[in-house]
């Protein structure tokens, strides 16, 4: 970019080695002696050192990398109580499945984040998302689902719109209705779905705490038509979708969510070829979930290099949840894309900026060093990118910029 004498910049940072994510770009669009300038939040510059315009105030920062603001795309950090306990059966050799038919699984936290305050929803997240934001994420998404009534949903919903207000990030929101059947429900799932695509959907909707609507397609979730019909009636609201997908079987939910356009499918362990071909016609980006396979010892790898010939966007988040990935740190699942998944280095970055931001629909507003987005970043301690998908327990982070500030 060449230099613009008449711009007056807010703040540049100056002297820094680059990563810019670019599209396209080669080496991770690495820039050797960039910097970057931002006026009203926004990125007005981002080249070399050399061309850099005029600003109020200017940041040296001494060689030190600099990436796009972290993306975690997939979380449940609303929630209440823990699961420590369930964790405790898995050790004895209990199933997750065997758990969450016997009352436990999504069930249990439902009971007490019915029981949570909005308030309480709030103070219990916010640990949970300082620990992200500590590690340069400058984006989350939160979803509901834990409350599986129109009451505590929308409360859930509430509680991750204020989670914005009480730190400096930015939270997107998916409403996760459709995350396991209630006991009010018992032994009528047609029903459930119908209250939630005909009752719920239209208040959710109205409300705008929602930025899109999530399912749990599975043998202890719901079927691919139940889906359907969930996706259908987000359609009519103009909400897109996205889906828990072949995490624990083959039920083909992905190359549902494709037909609909999905913003992303995410676990994927057995995702097939067809599932693959679909994805990338659609576009949907496939969402990896490391910490989640690993905290439940999974042994079913999801199907990456068949995603990579395809060409379809790879994304990696942590799954925050209680009971099957209480993971908070997004480095540490860079760590397990790469070394249980197989993951190359730029992949996990990529998948933890470029491609997560797809995944959340901001793919024209947050993910890369680009002119016109918003100037969200993270400057890194680290002699190479490498080096955050490499270190385990180590959090490098310099300085978290989020809007320019």
């Amino acid at each position: 970019m060449e230099r613009d004498s008449a711009m007056l910049c807010d703040r540049i940072w100056t002297h820094a080695r680059i990563a810019t994510l670019r599209e396209g770009a080669p080496d991770m669009g690495c820039i050797e002696d960039g910097a970057v300038g931002t006026v009203g939040g926004a990125i007005v510059f981002a080249g070399n050192a050399a061309d850099a315009p005029d600003a109020r105030e200017v940041i040296a920062c001494e060689g030190r990398w600099i990436t796009p603001g972290l993306i975690d795309c997939h979380t449940h950090l609303i929630h209440g109580g823990n699961r420590a306990r369930e964790f405790e059966m898995r050790l004895a050799g209990a199933s997750y499945e065997e758990i969450a038919r016997a009352g436990g699984g999504i069930l249990s936290t439902m009971k007490a984040t019915r029981a949570a305050s909005e308030a309480e929803l709030v103070a219990s997240a916010l640990p949970r998302l300082d620990a992200l934001i500590a590690e340069g994420v400058t984006t989350v998404e939160v979803k509901s689902g834990y409350g599986l009534n129109a009451e505590t949903e929308i409360r859930m919903l509430r509680a991750a719109r204020r989670l914005g207000g009480e730190r400096p990030v930015r939270v997107e929101t998916s409403f996760l209705g459709a995350h396991a059947l209630p006991p009010e429900y018992a032994g009528d799932v047609d029903g459930y779905i119908a209250m939630l695509c005909d009752a719920w959907m239209p208040q959710v909707a109205a409300s705008g705490l929602a930025d899109a609507v999530d399912a749990f397609c599975e043998g202890i979730g719901f079927t691919a038509e139940q889906t359907r019909r969930v996706f259908e009636a987000a359609a009519r609201h103009g909400l897109p979708v996205k889906l828990h997908a072949e995490q624990l079987s083959n039920r083909h939910g992905a190359a549902l969510a494709a037909t609909f356009r999905a913003l992303s499918a995410d676990h994927l362990e057995y995702l097939d070829e067809d599932g693959v071909a679909a994805l990338a016609r659609a576009g949907t980006v496939a969402t990896l979930l490391p910490g989640a396979w690993y905290f439940m010892r999974e042994t079913k790898l999801p199907p990456v290099e068949g995603l990579r010939r395809a060409g379809v966007p790879i994304a990696i988040a942590t799954d925050c949840n209680p009971g099957t990935s209480p993971l908070t740190s997004l480095l540490l699942a860079m760590n397990m894309g790469a070394t249980l998944f197989g993951l190359t280095a730029a992949e996990c970055l990529a998948g933890v900026t470029r491609h997560a931001a797809r995944a959340l629909g901001l793919g024209d507003r947050i993910g890369t060093i680009e002119v016109g987005k918003s100037c969200d970043l993270a400057i890194w301690d680290i002699e190479s990118p490498a080096e955050l998908v490499y270190r385990m327990g180590f959090n490098p982070l310099h300085a978290r910029i989020w809007s320019g500030q």
